[in-house]
């Protein structure tokens, strides 16, 4: 899987997940800024870390477990990125 297209697609699928298509045009997320937490700007909580959760499950087949876990992977793009790709 090629690790460009798999960020893209990623961007897409986390404004329309958390829906934020009025707010944010996904070409604008950086793959290494932080999705959530105080240092974001994207306005995400902890039921988009749900929603963007099951629909990377669904669309991947790729789990992340637990809010130790989640936090990891949901960090970034890149760290999203990372744990698809090492669980293919």
């Amino acid at each position: 899987m090629d690790r460009t297209l798999l960020s893209e697609q990623l961007k897409h699928l986390l404004v329309i997940e958390c829906d934020k298509e009025d707010e944010l045009n996904w070409q604008d997320i950086r793959n290494d800024e932080p999705l959530f937490g105080s240092n974001s700007r994207l306005d995400l909580d902890s039921l988009d870390a749900l929603q963007l959760s099951l629909a990377v499950q669904k669309q991947y087949g790729v789990r992340i477990e637990g809010a130790n876990q989640g936090r990891k992977v949901l960090h970034s793009i890149d760290s999203l990125a990372d744990h698809i790709l090492a669980s293919a």
